[in-house]
């Protein structure tokens, strides 16, 4: 059987790519937590401020190489790329999810070999 990703984090990465705010926002939960570039943001809108200063600025693009399922995490590996020095640039997505949607999102430099 092959493992399929959530909607919710296929959704999260198209709204990323496409730099649809509203559906970027959706995807999180109303106490949604975002560890991202050593800070932290809280909920849905600090979040979506944070992604369209980050992503949209930059012109972030990501493509996602592959996941797992460990601790109750789904954990995304991803290419980004962009008009930022590094680029491209492999992450990690830490993705905790409740009710199907993002309850709790940390972007961290990958640690895998690919």
């Amino acid at each position: 059987m092959t493992l399929q990703l959530p909607p919710i984090i296929m959704t999260y990465f198209q709204a990323a790519n496409t730099f649809d705010n509203h559906l970027l926002f959706t995807c999180f939960t109303e106490d949604a937590l975002l560890y991202d570039e050593k800070k932290i943001f809280y909920g849905p809108s600090e979040i979506e401020k944070h992604m369209i200063e980050a992503s949209n600025k930059l012109a972030v693009q990501a493509k996602i190489l592959h996941f797992v399922e460990h601790d109750e995490q789904i954990i995304v590996t991803a290419t980004i790329t962009g008009n930022f020095a590094g680029s491209p640039l492999n992450l990690d997505y830490h993705f905790s999810l409740e009710q199907e949607k993002i309850s709790k999102l940390t972007i961290v430099p990958s640690t895998s070999e690919e």
